[in-house]
């Protein structure tokens, strides 16, 4: 088990693991998680560490099917400004490797936020915390845990 399963076990969440073997030549996780799975990629959510001027880790969970819009991101955490986490920095901060970062059960609950297209959907699909698993959640329970915010962060 995982820490990400693990938390949602202690909160009592339903939640189902999608296991697929990962291919260790690939580097796009969630899209390799989007056709393993044969799912559709706007239900398919990807974790990304940003950093925030002055110095702070974020969570930010997205569609894989989106990019992730730093400006939206520094402007919804009232920060002068936000850069993608260097990937050394992620690892360490989390307790994930990358391609396996769940927004849940990382070593310390960073503040985080939620794409709003995370209320189109009855569940969505999350990193479980390692490459080759993924966590069917619903989307109120991960953003409960996580204290989470939901917002416009995806460039349009």
């Amino acid at each position: 088990m995982t820490p990400a399963i693990n938390l949602l076990k202690k909160h009592k969440c339903d939640f189902k693991i999608h296991k697929y073997e990962h291919d260790p030549a690939c580097t796009n996780f969630g899209d390799e998680a989007v056709l393993k799975l044969g799912l559709d990629a706007k239900e398919v959510y990807k974790t990304l560490l940003v950093e925030l001027t002055p110095k702070e880790l974020v969570v930010c969970v997205i569609p894989v099917s989106n990019q992730l819009s730093l400006k939206e991101v520094a402007d919804i955490f009232l920060a002068k400004k936000a850069q993608m986490a260097q990937k050394d920095e992620a690892q360490k901060v989390t307790g994930y490797l990358l391609g396996g970062i769940s927004p849940l059960g990382q070593k310390k609950l960073l503040r985080t936020v939620l794409h709003e297209s995370v209320n189109d959907f009855k569940t969505i699909f999350i990193s479980g915390g390692k490459r080759g698993l993924d966590i069917e959640v619903f989307p109120k329970d991960l953003k409960d845990i996580l204290k989470a915010k939901i917002g416009r962060i995806v460039s349009q």
